[in-house]
């Protein structure tokens, strides 16, 4: 009789079947695919908006600004089927003019907070392209106003 050695291990090995492996790792893929989510991740923008106090919570100091320097806010407003916008009152006509204006006052100072305030008939395309244009002039920060009364129907 023949004691089985070596060589007779590693014959047997190769005709291992493949098959239950395939099937595992077929299934763990129809998992994973089953339980993905494919839905983009929501990135919040950054807000200092608190529309309700707590009970039993007293008021803190708000940080103020310095005296002689005053945020600029860009008004967003729908007119006649068009946008239009105010930069501290003064009227733009396009989203190329407030930018030439935006970058001029970036040139003065770029840590001024920019204020955004978007009228709520304003389509979402416009409100994102003036949040972009206020972005890449190299202001750094960027609200948008809130109107508190609407937040509380």
């Amino acid at each position: 009789m023949r004691i089985p050695g070596h060589q007779m291990d590693a014959a047997e090995r190769r005709d291992v079947s493949m098959t239950p492996m395939i099937d595992v790792v077929f299934l763990l893929l129809i998992f994973f695919i089953c339980t993905a989510s494919f839905q983009i991740i929501e990135q919040n923008l950054p807000s200092r908006v608190q529309l309700e106090v707590p009970a039993g919570t007293e008021n803190l100091p708000v940080e103020s600004l310095p005296q002689d320097i005053e945020p600029v806010i860009v008004r967003v407003g729908w007119e006649q089927g068009k946008p239009f916008w105010k930069l501290n009152g003064e009227a733009r006509t396009n989203l190329e003019a407030l930018e030439n204006k935006l970058v001029a006052a970036v040139g003065i100072d770029a840590s001024v907070p920019v204020i955004l305030d978007i009228a709520p008939e304003v389509p979402l395309g416009f409100a994102i392209d003036t949040y972009d244009i206020c972005r890449q002039t190299g202001f750094s920060e960027i609200q948008f106003s809130a109107d508190v009364s609407m937040a509380k129907e």
